[in-house]
């Protein structure tokens, strides 16, 4: 047993408002420089939807991620070959039009033109050229549009859906949808570390965030293509990449990353949990229906006498493991068993889950009353404006009955909630319900409390990153240290992938 310690987070999207607060915010701080116009290290999509770069969850056209090879993986994008012949050509790479090409406006012609009849307006020009454009994209172009057939129908997630559920979902889309925020997973396999020829990214050894040695970087953006997230991106003013470094500077402080601080959902939550790194190369190279379920067997029970032994023996510190106990993260993924990996068949062992979104129950309106049919309250899931199908294929690789599992807990405790404070469902009812989910009245409760009333603190358990230890480490011996911060056990600093 490979005991390490990993920042992970969890996303809440029944409480998610679209409101891309998270995404300005980091904007504002790492994104705002010539040749960064363009990268939204943090975006939220309007799902159904293409997102951003355009379908980007389409690996039959970008080659993201890793597939399948005799109990290993591969990547999909290159190998020692592939690199060699591609290396001053990337053929499943974005283009500049699957982004956007950003823009500014010709403002001083509001004040320079010269005096005539007709109102003086600022014309679009392109950040990159300088010259006048037409706006035909943005980074959040198809927000709140699911309902088209432009977007949503385009939306890869689709695909296997039936063209009657497609009609359903069209027609009752304009009045729901959802939103998926993103930013790098920092994954257990990350497709992108493995890919670059240069060295220049790594998976830090205390901590598990991915980052990028712009020193280091050649802009062979190989990154590029084998995230199937897309969140590697190429300044084309530096000509480095860049990504998301999950605001270690401020993890480091003690707080939270920008766009987890200043989520006015608050729907983000962080905190570290260990893992087997052990697994890693059997989890990746699993069947498609098995990907989820040993993932979550790969985060270890930090209460666990033995799991708390080999950690201390590889070199984790013991308030790191002490914070692993106290991760809302870990409760949400493992302890109630709600939180899922966005595109687990992409292979790269996501470290950002998800609780999908419980859309609104369908009710009626008999004699001026509103009734939720809450006899057939789990029949309703079927009946979902979303198709399970499509969350299924977001979530689970396609495993409908795990998505189902994840939602009727969520109704499970909206039962219990509702029957305690609005006294209109039967005991009966939510007896039911809780022996079919196997929840508790207590587990329910703190269920509620950490996902609609948690403190600060109950969301955010940044661990102390003890960079004084890893530091030390680091300028002793890089090439044989087993940090005592964090995980240890790997030789130099990379920690590079299958």
């Amino acid at each position: 047993m490979d005991v390490r310690a990993q920042v992970s987070m969890m996303f809440h999207l029944d409480k998610c408002i679209g409101c891309h607060t998270c995404s300005i915010a980091c904007k504002n701080i790492w994104t705002d420089r010539q040749g960064t116009e363009y990268m939204w290290w943090n975006n939220v999509e309007t799902k159904p939807g293409t997102g951003y770069p355009t379908k980007w969850e389409d690996q039959e056209k970008y080659k993201g991620g890793w597939e399948p090879i005799s109990n290993s993986v591969k990547l999909k994008a290159t190998d020692k070959l592939r690199g060699l012949t591609n290396i001053f050509h990337q053929p499943h790479l974005p283009t500049i039009d699957d982004y956007y090409e950003p823009w500014t406006y010709k403002y001083e012609d509001l004040f320079n033109a010269p005096a005539g009849d007709d109102q003086p307006t600022a014309r679009p020009i392109s950040l990159i050229t300088g010259e006048h454009i037409d706006i035909n994209a943005g980074p959040n172009w198809d927000d709140d549009l699911s309902g088209s057939g432009i977007y949503a129908r385009n939306d890869p997630n689709l695909d296997d859906i039936t063209e009657a559920e497609k009609q359903v979902l069209f027609e009752i889309e304009r009045l729901v949808f959802f939103y998926v925020p993103r930013i790098c997973n920092h994954c257990l396999n990350p497709a992108c570390v493995a890919s670059c020829p240069s060295g220049a990214l790594y998976k830090r050894g205390e901590d598990g965030i991915v980052l990028l040695d712009q020193n280091t970087c050649r802009a062979w953006r190989f990154c590029i293509s084998a995230c199937p997230y897309k969140k590697s991106y190429y300044n084309w003013s530096t000509g480095k990449s860049e990504k998301c470094i999950l605001c270690y500077p401020r993890l480091e402080s003690g707080q939270p990353p920008a766009c987890f601080h200043s989520c006015v959902g608050r729907i983000r939550y962080l905190g570290i949990v260990l893992y087997d790194a052990d697994k890693i190369e059997a989890t990746a190279s699993a069947s498609e229906e098995d990907l989820v379920d040993l993932q979550k067997e790969m985060v270890l029970d930090p209460f666990d006498p033995e799991v708390i032994k080999q950690a201390e023996k590889n070199g984790v510190h013991f308030s790191i493991i002490e914070a692993a106990q106290k991760s809302p993260v870990y409760k949400f993924l493992k302890v109630w068993n709600l939180a899922l990996p966005l595109h687990p068949e992409f292979r790269t062992l996501p470290m950002l889950f998800y609780i999908p979104p419980l859309l609104p129950v369908l009710g009626h309106v008999d004699n001026g009353i509103y009734n939720i049919d809450a006899e057939g309250y789990f029949g309703n899931l079927d009946k979902a404006r979303v198709p399970m199908k499509y969350m299924a294929n977001l979530f689970t690789a396609g495993d409908e009955e795990k998505v189902r599992n994840v939602l009727e807990k969520l109704l499970a405790v909206r039962l219990y909630k509702r029957a305690e404070q609005v006294n209109d469902i039967s005991p009966d009812l939510v007896k039911e319900a809780l022996e079919k989910t196997g929840l508790t009245p207590e587990m329910c409760e703190d269920i509620y409390r950490l996902t609609a009333l948690p403190t600060y603190e109950e969301r955010f358990m940044v661990p102390p990153m003890l960079r004084e230890y890893a530091a030390e480490a680091i300028m002793g011996d890089p090439y044989s240290f087993k940090a005592e911060a964090g995980v240890g056990g790997f030789k130099g600093r990379p920690e590079r992938g299958l």
